[in-house]
């Protein structure tokens, strides 16, 4: 794998409008962990707690974009990441959250807050703290250039740590029979 001599790559992950799926299944990879740790060091993310991003060599982004800040915070990843990596279907194309684009966001809001049983003279929110949402969720790969791709719903942990290794090795990711999959 490579690293600069004497220094270990930064690697920052985040998750976006997803489930978090992909981030348990790289926290799947137990063990080898230990291995990976030998040659990265996790700046944000899960792992960290870190909530500010600094530059690193890798990002590693999960879920699709649904609202301002999940824009806002993918822009601010691929500014400050050398490589950045789309992890999952949510990332890739849109996922479960993009089931909602076959209805307008009007409509969704309307039946949501205005019409739906409990909820009698809802209002929708408007408060500067919420992001907006989006009229669809999209893919990252619509709003900012991805280098790699690593498919799944989520990807099983073999299936990242071997698009990981690849990556670190500096080869493309070869994610041949059995290690994609859609749960």
């Amino acid at each position: 794998m490579n690293t600069v001599i004497g220094k270990k790559l930064k690697v920052a992950t985040t998750s976006l409008a997803g489930c978090f799926g992909c981030h348990m299944s790289l926290l799947d990879i137990d063990e080898r962990l230990f291995d990976l740790i030998e040659l990265i060091e996790f700046d944000r993310s899960p792992l960290t707690d870190i909530k500010e991003l600094g530059s690193c060599d890798i990002g590693i982004i999960e879920g699709g974009l649904c609202n301002a800040e999940n824009v806002h915070v993918l822009r601010e990843f691929r500014r400050q990441c050398k490589i950045l990596i789309a992890i999952g279907a949510c990332a890739i194309n849109g996922g479960l959250p993009a089931q909602r684009n076959q209805l307008s966001l009007a409509l969704i809001l309307q039946e949501v807050y205005h019409t739906s049983v409990g909820l009698a003279n809802g209002l929708i929110p408007n408060d500067p703290e919420l992001p907006l949402p989006l009229a669809k969720v999209r893919a990252l790969h619509e709003v900012v250039n991805i280098d790699y791709f690593i498919p799944g719903c989520p990807p099983s942990a073999d299936t990242i740590w071997k698009a990981l290794n690849d990556i670190l090795g500096g080869r493309e990711p070869e994610l041949g029979h059995g290690l994609i999959q859609y749960d």
